[in-house]
């Protein structure tokens, strides 16, 4: 009787959707692709980037195929609700708000807001009080921890919505809009592939944020699974060397800058912030002039 009931009991339970997606032969990934440098997809329609490299990683390791579904920060909890896709995988923020309707991975990198200015307005934005002032416009691409975090803290300025993510640091450096908030990592980056733009005090962000990758609610065995993968990526050094590719060596080819009387580069700071659980003071000191 015991074996006939736990037999029924096993019969009733829902499946992980692990298994579906071994019996599947295949992992969808939602990414939203306007996020550099963890989802950025090309114009020729290919995907790139830190995340979609972990993807494949990821895919290996389960030993199926990836297929990547393009989603957008709006859409991104209810692709997942709607089956869409099995994992979001784009540079994503742990919230309390997204734990209500998923399951969030382990943390994989730390992050924080920072404003990414014209170079130009580097003595008239210095913190987030002269940014918050009436006449000026800060650009935000909706539905992410961009647009909420400004709407929480921005009351007096104008918020100019940019549906794009990719397009607003070019609008602040034409003039469109004059700030952008967002994490410290993108501005970072951003400011040093173009030499009109700068980021306010990376080292010392507005905000502490980690990022992880979202799955199905309660559904531990998947969420299990992926944190055990994720644990071996960095026991395996393999999370070192995407940070090494697609952060710290996306910067490989900008010149060295000064802090104080060292010569430290941009890969390197890089380096010493992704490598760390948390944000550290100091770590971007001297990267811009």
């Amino acid at each position: 009787m015991q074996a006939l009931a736990l037999a029924a009991l096993i019969a009733i339970l829902p499946s992980s959707h692990l298994d579906t997606i071994l019996e599947r032969g295949e992992i969808l990934v939602g990414t939203t692709g306007d996020y550099r440098p963890f989802s950025y997809r090309r114009p020729d329609g290919k995907f790139e980037g830190f995340d979609i490299d972990a993807a494949r990683q990821l895919g290996l390791s389960l030993g199926v195929e990836v297929r990547f579904v393009q989603t957008s920060w709006p859409g991104l909890e209810q692709g997942l609700l709607d089956g869409r896709y099995d994992i979001a995988m784009s540079g994503i923020t742990r919230t309390l708000d997204r734990q209500k309707v998923a399951s969030l991975s382990d943390p994989y990198l730390s992050i924080g807001k920072c404003p990414l200015i014209r170079r130009a307005d580097r003595e008239r934005f210095t913190d987030l009080d002269a940014i918050d002032r009436a006449g000026v416009r800060v650009g935000v691409n909706p539905g992410g921890t961009n647009e909420s975090f400004v709407r929480g803290h921005i009351h007096a300025a104008e918020i100019v919505v940019i549906e794009d993510n990719l397009s607003i640091p070019d609008a602040v450096a034409t003039g469109r809009v004059d700030v952008m908030l967002t994490d410290n990592v993108e501005a970072v980056l951003v400011a040093n592939q173009d030499s009109r733009l700068f980021a306010v005090l990376p080292d010392s962000p507005l905000s502490h944020d980690e990022l992880s990758y979202m799955l199905p609610a309660h559904d531990a065995t998947f969420l299990n699974w992926v944190n055990l993968w994720l644990h071996q990526m960095r026991l395996t050094g393999e999370l070192d060397r995407l940070r090494e590719r697609w952060i710290s060596g996306a910067a490989s080819s900008q010149s060295d800058y000064h802090h104080g009387s060292l010569e430290l580069s941009v890969p390197q700071l890089l380096r010493s912030l992704t490598a760390i659980p948390v944000v550290t003071q100091g770590v971007f000191k001297g990267l811009q002039k």
